[in-house]
């Protein structure tokens, strides 16, 4: 009986070790499949040659080159108001008739008080003349000694009594006539005409309302008259792209009134001072200061499209262009720490832990020249780390000065894949190339 239970037992230790041989063979199988590296997706273009044109990209409105608010210099009643909104104008033409009696009488006023100075000067110039002949006799009958130093001094004062008076008719005169000719010229104003040739754009008031004349605060506004066949954009640029433009660079137009077109236009314009800047003090302090400094830029349009003023627009304004050179897309270009930069971050990173009181009186780490601009060559199955020196870039792609050549294939994407987690050296599977083929 011993015996049959001995070769139990000695069966049940080799199934044993059987068994963990096989969970120690099984273990170093999945630990060998664990360690196995996985291949990184990517997609891919070719580095190719092109013209590229970098620009500023601003929005505004549509507004008329020319445009001019008519304010009435008089206040008064509208009598006539014989144009309407969107009505086409000539110079000349009238626009607004004011009522006129108050400023008729008022001339008629000023016209009879210059005339009744006119007769008082006529009436100072005669007694003047007498005043002269009577200090001439009397000048003559003193030298002869037949009336005494008295009787001389009053003929004298007489005669220079006539001249004083005489000289203030004049100055009434001049008066009356200045008074004269700036009531013909109030009357004058309650005719209102177009200044330009042009399109009624906005119409404010309506016959029988009231004005107040520029003369009296601001006046009313009663219409606005414009050429709309000269219009011009005007753009908000922020402070650092405004230095890049100039006048005379060419700017593509966007409208959302017309999505199917495309618009040519000119810098003509560019503002010395930021908006906030232009403003008065109350307005300006009621402007966040967080909010950008924007400057304004006007456009000159080229074609004489259907634009109304205050249509929204978009300009690309054409900064700098370059042609013929290398170029890649712009999501290729990445930037990372240079190498070697990781492991001292992170030695510099657990020390910290150990004590961080040590590092508070050190002074912030300069970063600036520890990142490296780089972009991943495809080479065979595996990509390779290659920094770059960038140029100007347009929407798609990005000029490449320096590290790159021709027709080499760069990893244009995912995102993912180029700003996370592609490494030099790291497997990639080419999943599509330029064209939409995939990379062999």
């Amino acid at each position: 009986m011993a015996r049959p239970q001995k070769k139990r037992r000695r069966k049940r230790w080799i199934l044993i070790i059987v068994i963990l041989a096989l969970l120690g063979g099984g273990g170093h199988y999945w630990r060998e499949q664990k360690k196995k590296e996985k291949p990184i997706s990517v997609q891919t273009e070719v580095v190719k040659r092109r013209d590229i044109t970098e620009s500023v990209v601003a929005t505004g409105r549509i507004h008329p080159v020319t445009k001019v608010v008519i304010n009435p210099e008089v206040a008064g009643e509208i009598v006539k108001l014989p144009v309407r909104e969107g009505q086409a104008v000539k110079e000349g033409e009238v626009l607004v008739k004011i009522r006129e009696d108050n400023y008729l009488a008022s001339r008629d006023l000023a016209e009879a008080n210059y005339q009744s100075s006119l007769a008082s000067l006529k009436l100072s110039k005669a007694n003047l003349d007498k005043a002269k002949a009577d200090f001439d006799r009397t000048e003559g009958l003193y030298n002869n000694k037949l009336i005494s130093e008295a009787e001389f001094q009053s003929g004298k004062t007489a005669w220079e009594v006539a001249q004083a008076s005489y000289e203030n008719a004049e100055h009434g005169v001049a008066r009356a006539e200045a008074s004269f000719d700036l009531a013909k010229e109030d009357l004058a104003k309650t005719t209102i005409v177009a200044p330009i040739d042009g399109t009624v754009v906005q119409l404010r008031s309506e016959k029988g309302e009231r004005v107040v004349g520029t003369s009296l605060m601001a006046g009313t506004e009663i219409m606005t008259v414009a050429q709309l066949d000269q219009m011009e954009a005007r753009v908000e640029v922020g402070e650092v792209d405004v230095v890049l433009i100039k006048v005379g660079q060419n700017v593509r137009l966007e409208a959302d009134a017309f999505r199917a077109e495309e618009f040519t236009g000119v810098v003509s314009e560019i503002a010395n001072a930021s908006n906030t800047a232009a403003m008065s003090n109350a307005a300006a302090s009621m402007v966040s200061s967080q909010e950008a400094t924007k400057f304004q830029v006007k456009v000159r349009v080229n074609e004489k499209a259907g634009f109304r003023p205050g249509m929204s627009v978009t300009a690309y304004i054409e900064t700098r262009s370059v042609t013929d050179v290398l170029s890649v897309p712009l999501q290729s270009v990445t930037t990372r720490a240079l190498k070697g930069e990781e492991d001292k971050k992170s030695e510099e990173s657990s020390s910290a832990d150990e004590d961080d009181e040590d590092l508070k009186p050190k002074k912030k780490r300069d970063t600036a020249k520890k990142v490296d601009e780089l972009v991943f060559i495809v080479e065979s199955d595996r990509v390779k780390r290659q920094s770059v020196e960038q140029g100007i870039s347009d929407d798609d792609y990005v000029e490449i000065k320096s590290g790159l050549e021709e027709d080499q294939v760069v990893v244009s994407g995912s995102y993912r894949a180029i700003h996370r987690e592609l490494k030099d050296g790291s497997l990639v599977d080419v999943t599509e190339a330029e064209g939409g083929e995939a990379e062999e």
